[in-house]
Order: structure tokens, then sequence, then C-alpha cells
């Protein structure tokens, strides 16, 4: 049974982990731990089993401010009181562990962590930061593309709750 768990950087190898982007392998080495510390962020990781330093990939969660102009007109009516989204500001799989799996499984548990948050406060979407080359991830999972940022994608809470069934 897998299970994600808040980075602890008294745990966990953060030096050992490599996506291969230095910016999400620099996150989690440096700031992750600070922002955390901070309220800013949260960063969950998936541990290997066999050894629970080993860090097989991360998420970060937080609130973003929402640009209501960007999503489609259907959603700026239903939702034009709502100044915020969840926000998956980071996902990453370490190299050792790609093309498993993996990645799909952290963004169902990021997903269902932030239906949980929506059930206490409320916001109507999720938007993720696709680095390069991962929006085909995200659009394979129903996150579509905001009108002006290519690799800004987004997904309503409702979307996600029917989908997560």
């Amino acid at each position: 049974m897998m299970n994600s768990v808040l980075l602890d950087k008294a745990k966990h190898d953060r030096n050992r982990f490599n996506c291969g982007i230095d910016e999400l392998n620099n996150y989690l080495k440096v700031m992750a731990s600070q922002q955390a510390k901070k309220d800013n962020t949260r960063t969950f990781v998936l541990e290997d089993d066999r050894n629970n330093s080993h860090i097989i990939g991360f998420y970060t969660l937080t609130m973003t401010p929402i640009d209501l102009k960007a999503l489609p007109d259907r959603l700026q009516e239903k939702h034009h009181s709502s100044t915020s989204g969840g926000l998956i500001a980071r996902l990453a799989v370490d190299n050792r562990y790609q093309a498993r799996g993996f990645g799909e499984w952290l963004l169902i548990d990021a997903l269902r962590k932030l239906v949980a948050a929506s059930d206490s406060v409320a916001f109507p979407v999720v938007i993720v930061d696709a680095k390069d080359g991962a929006k085909d991830f995200y659009e394979r999972y129903g996150f579509q593309a905001f009108s002006d940022t290519e690799n800004k994608l987004f997904i309503t809470i409702s979307d996600v709750r029917e989908s997560l069934g």
C-alpha cells in the first residue's frame, strides 16, 4: 500500500533525488522544507518501501490566485466570486523510478488531498504549472490549458471529484 508523507528533511535523502530537471531537484533540496516551515507550501513524498529515506517522487501543494478572465466563459460566470484555486506547484519522479506509474499515482494523490481541502475550504479549480514536456501528461487526466499561458493548466474540483468517484 503506497502512502505519501510530508517531507521530513531529517529522514528523507533529498540530495539523492534526481528527476533530470535541476529546478525541481533544487526546490526539493533547498526550498521545500523552508517553504513548509513558513506555511507557504506543503511537500509530500512517496518513499521507497525498501528504504524509507529514498524518495520515489514528490509534489508540492499550495493555493494560488485565479485569473478568472483566463477561464472559459461558463466557468467565469459560475465562479465569478472565487479568488483562489489549489495549486500543484511541482510534481516529479526520480529518474530511477520513472515510467512505472508513479507520476500518475502522485497526481491522483495530490488531487485527492486537494478535494479533501476543498471540502473544508471551498475553491473551484486546481491549477498546475506544467514544467517542460509535462503538459501532455496533465491533459491525459482532463486538465486544460489556460487561454493565455500554455504551460498553466486547470481542472475543476467538481470534475476531479467526479473522476475520483
